[in-house]
């Protein structure tokens, strides 16, 4: 099948070609028609199967062929949710490079920067808004932007932003849109929980549900292990992983901001080049470490799992994680950030006898086992007792900031 085939228009075709693209991806191929039908959409994709542009061509579609009024501002006709600012900047990213050939105007809105060119940009009036919750109910607050003609509505990565604490951020944008059956709900998410699927019921009508892989899946060429080791030599057997194998791109998954900051100070030791990335950390400073690691003069980019989505990183061969994640949907995250676009890919997880029960969470979600490593020099004491694991919150739910992460 061809974009061709998909009903795309001329200027869109062109705008794909210019990419180098030539065949959709599953998700594409099925998500594509059913927006340009107008109909309700409920996806399961995970991240590296093209759902951006899933629903962000037909979108593009539906927006040109209604043009805006001649006179007088344009309205916000379509709105973009995304949980962090790294996945509105690529969304952002993906509607100019295939609206390129169209007259829509479109920006991006979230925290951690300044907010007034935001608001002269909305005052010039665009028809694609894409932003994060807590930036646009400030912008709403303010009066800076008006949803009131809102036709399309996506909520991209929904699972990610229930688990950040969106959901009531979430509402309030709702009530300022207009009726459900007067817009078009598209609502795409990596996982499907029983939150995601109220939601659902609450958003959606009549929806069309397109899945391109079984639910709570990780891709079948990413190969996963997990190294038993002792709490206290993780970071000696990363160090020595990353050096004998000679990994020169590896993306490093922490539970916290302040574990990710000391490993990544840790690793610099051991004379890894290596930086942090968390919710913390400034939009330029998370700018600049992600341009460094993409570009090769960092090595190893340590993570939270708020701040990695969103992250678009090509050829990512080695995702570690250092300490399990304590909800096992984000197992499945963390580990989509490689073997992408077809790629292979290797998933490392370091596990200490503290998280036992996390891998068996995980092993029950994937229903599956993971391979056990045991390496010569690193093998665990079995005389250490396990420790319970405290579950911070990291940002989410109440603790997180209105900024957007």
């Amino acid at each position: 099948m061809s974009f061709e085939s998909l009903g795309l228009s001329a200027e869109l075709l062109r705008a794909i070609r210019k990419q180098g693209y030539t065949t959709p991806t599953p998700i594409q191929r099925k998500a594509i028609p059913v927006v340009l039908q107008g109909k309700d959409v409920l996806a399961g994709a995970q991240t590296g199967t093209g759902k951006t542009a899933g629903f962000t061509l037909p979108m593009l579609q539906l927006l040109n062929a209604k043009k805006p009024p001649r006179r007088g501002k344009r309205p916000v006709r379509a709105l973009i949710l995304t949980p962090t600012r790294e996945l509105a900047a690529q969304i952002k990213e993906s509607v100019e490079t295939y609206g390129r050939y169209l007259s829509l105007r479109s920006t991006v809105v979230f925290g951690g920067v300044n907010i007034n060119p935001q608001i002269s940009t909305l005052r010039q009036g665009v028809d694609i808004l894409i932003a994060t919750p807590g930036r646009l109910l400030d912008h709403a607050g303010r009066g800076t932007v008006d949803l009131s003609r809102v036709e399309i509505l996506v909520l991209d990565e929904a699972d990610r932003m229930l688990d950040m604490g969106f959901i009531h951020d979430i509402r309030k944008v709702l009530a300022l849109l207009p009726e459900n059956s007067q817009r078009q709900n598209l609502l795409f998410s990596a996982t499907f929980s029983n939150s995601i699927k109220e939601l659902a019921d609450r958003l959606l009508n009549f929806p069309v549900l397109i899945e391109v892989a079984r639910r709570n899946k990780t891709a079948d060429n990413i190969e996963q292990k997990v190294y038993h080791v002792d709490k206290k030599r993780k970071r000696e057997l990363l160090s020595y992983l990353i050096g004998s194998q000679n990994w020169q791109r590896v993306l490093v998954f922490t539970r916290t901001k302040h574990g990710a900051n000391r490993l990544a100070k840790q690793l610099g030791i051991d004379g890894l080049s290596a930086a942090a990335i968390h919710g913390n950390k400034s939009q330029g400073a998370r700018t600049r470490a992600l341009a460094e690691f993409k570009s090769g003069k960092t090595r190893i980019l340590v993570a939270t799992d708020i701040a990695s989505r969103g992250l678009d990183i090509d050829h990512l061969p080695h995702v570690v994680n250092y300490e399990l994640p304590n909800v096992p949907e984000d197992y499945v995250h963390r580990i989509g950030r490689t073997g992408r676009a077809g790629n292979d890919g290797e998933a490392i997880s370091l596990v200490c006898v503290d998280e036992k029960k996390l891998l068996r969470d995980i092993e029950r979600l994937l229903k599956r086992p993971i391979p056990k490593v045991i390496l010569k020099g690193f093998e665990p004491d079995p005389s250490i007792q396990p420790e319970p694991i405290q579950k911070r919150n990291n940002g989410r739910g109440r603790g997180r900031s209105r900024n957007g992460q």
